[in-house]
């Protein structure tokens, strides 16, 4: 299957599909696996795997291990776009699933380059052109202040950035107002692939470890469940949190669950 918990995935004709910028050109992707050169040259985006059986599932709670079980191998398209990325942590802030999903799309339909039926995020230029009243006009004027810094900083660090080691690129960001650990760990995880550096203690893989497992004595507080959850990945702590991810971004679309708002 493929993980399409990325808010830039839009439906058109019943079909998902989404806009991603790479280095050298702009693709138009399919949810079932095809991608389209739109504009300019060079590879697709890449697609990263990741397989429920690299984990030990003997050592998961009994629920969790079913509910990965079922998934087989999960594919998602790895984020080339570390503004996009970036950008998409952001409005992912404090806010509940649902309402980042809406507002990322509605966003990108204002103010982005029309790619097809879908959209790209606007750039870091336009986002900085961006009146008050326009952030005012989408219901985003409190999401105008961190994307204008993020913006400012993109295009001041970007090449920088992207030579950095992930975990450092992590910290690295962390120095932009307004971007604390979570919004850094979830750009650098969607960016590069790894998501031993997403930050696997926050509300949404709670939420879908319990959904998976509700007879399971899952720590209520962030650290405990974060040690806990260290110590079922073993090795494997990038592969359990985007497939319990996955499983939840799944579950979500049988009946809508919303996974719940995040912090910075």
């Amino acid at each position: 299957m493929y993980m399409l918990d990325h808010p830039g995935w839009d439906t058109a004709d019943g079909t998902l599909n989404r806009a991603m910028r790479t280095q050298a050109g702009t693709w138009l992707i399919i949810a079932e696996g095809e991608s389209q050169l739109i504009s300019g040259s060079g590879d697709a985006p890449p697609v990263d795997t990741y397989e429920p059986v690299t984990l030990d599932l003997t050592a998961l709670p009994p629920g969790l291990a079913h509910a990965l079980r079922t998934l087989g191998p999960v594919r998602r398209w790895r984020n080339t776009d570390l503004w996009d990325a970036l950008a998409t942590a952001i409005i992912r802030q404090v806010i509940r699933a649902g309402q980042a999903r809406k507002m990322h799309q509605m966003f990108r339909a204002a103010a982005g380059y029309k790619v097809a039926a879908t959209a790209l995020m606007p750039t870091p230029e336009r986002v900085l052109a961006m009146s008050a009243e326009e952030f005012a006009d989408l219901g985003m004027a409190f999401k105008r202040r961190p994307l204008q810094a993020a913006a400012d900083a993109y295009l001041d660090h970007h090449a920088e950035w992207t030579q950095l080691p992930a975990d450092v690129l992590v910290k690295a960001l962390q120095a932009v107002p307004r971007i604390g650990p979570w919004t850094a760990g979830a750009a650098v995880a969607d960016h590069t692939g790894d998501f031993s550096l997403y930050p696997y203690a926050d509300l949404a893989v709670r939420t879908w470890a319990a959904a998976a497992d509700p007879a399971g004595a899952w720590p209520a507080d962030e650290p405990g469940f974060a040690a806990t959850w260290r110590r079922l990945a073993g090795p494997h702590l990038s592969t359990l949190t985007v497939l319990t991810l996955a499983w939840g971004d799944d579950h979500a679309r049988k009946p809508p669950v919303d996974s719940g708002a995040q912090p910075r």
